[in-house]
């Protein structure tokens, strides 16, 4: 895995370190009123819109079907597609925090690679007890043991200070740091016994939640790639890397305050991730 992809790409990931741009708010009291500006829309603009959308539906249809070829002569009906949830229970309890007893199979390697995606989004990863933990649990034994160390030195004191946390990964009295990876969906790229790789494409949150933050919470869309082998009796990752998108236009939806945002933060919790 490439340090650079997962921790030094910038504050851009969710849970990984960088350099991160401070945004000043036109008035204190809130960052995330008057900070952000409703982009006025034409009619051109939703007229370009509309005609995307019907291309898209339009495509959609004539290319709709079940996933396998069906026999013309044939009355079968069609196959549920490859995204449908099979209702399967994806995991059979946790260990640090981390969903474990993953099926030994595909089902299994996408539901462990979804919820391995949502451990480290974390805030945990920016706590060294929690952040090694995480690793541990997640990573094949000498992968994890390779990795702390560099990111025990990315997670540094001057990193998580221009992030507006303490040298223990603690936001400020009155804040709420904000770190969260929301799956999408995933993608079996390939599959073995022994191993697989699987995407996981997902929408994140990062950012500082607070009357005095400078950057405030935003979103950002990436697609996680997780290379897994089946060790002892589970899904471990051996490799992972990250790239930017897909990503859709931007809602016109209104930009919470920050006391919105921290009080969802802190009454919404997440979910086990299946396919």
């Amino acid at each position: 895995m490439s340090n650079d992809d997962q921790y030094g790409g910038g504050y851009g990931e969710v849970g990984g370190t960088g350099q991160t741009r401070t945004r000043l708010p036109d008035s204190p009291a809130d960052p995330y009123g008057p900070t952000r500006r409703t982009p006025r829309t034409s009619r051109s603009l939703i007229t370009v819109v509309g005609v995307v959308v019907l291309l898209i539906a339009a495509i959609a249809f004539a290319n709709s079907g079940p996933d396998t070829p069906s026999d013309p002569a044939s009355d079968k009906p069609p196959t549920d597609s490859s995204t449908a949830a099979t209702g399967t229970n994806p995991v059979t309890g946790k260990s640090a925090g981390i969903p474990k007893g993953f099926a030994h199979d595909e089902q299994g390697a996408q539901s462990a690679a979804a919820n391995f995606a949502v451990a480290l989004g974390s805030d945990g990863m920016f706590k060294k007890n929690t952040r090694h933990a995480l690793v541990d649990g997640i990573y094949a034994p000498e992968v994890a043991a390779r990795l702390k160390g560099p990111q025990d030195e990315a997670y540094s004191a001057d990193f998580l200070a221009k992030l507006g946390l303490d040298a223990n990964g603690n936001a400020p009295q009155g804040s709420t740091f904000v770190t969260r990876t929301v799956p999408i969906g995933t993608r079996v790229e390939s599959y073995t016994p022994a191993g697989a790789k699987v995407a996981v494409w997902y929408t994140g949150l990062i950012g500082m939640s607070g009357p005095k933050s400078t950057d405030p919470v935003r979103t950002l869309w990436k697609t996680w790639t997780f290379e897994l082998s089946w060790i002892g009796d589970s899904w471990r990752v051996v490799d992972d890397t990250q790239q930017d998108g897909p990503a859709p236009v931007p809602g016109d939806v209104p930009v919470s305050t920050s006391d919105d945002m921290s009080k969802a933060i802190k009454e919404f919790g997440g979910f086990t991730y299946a396919r």
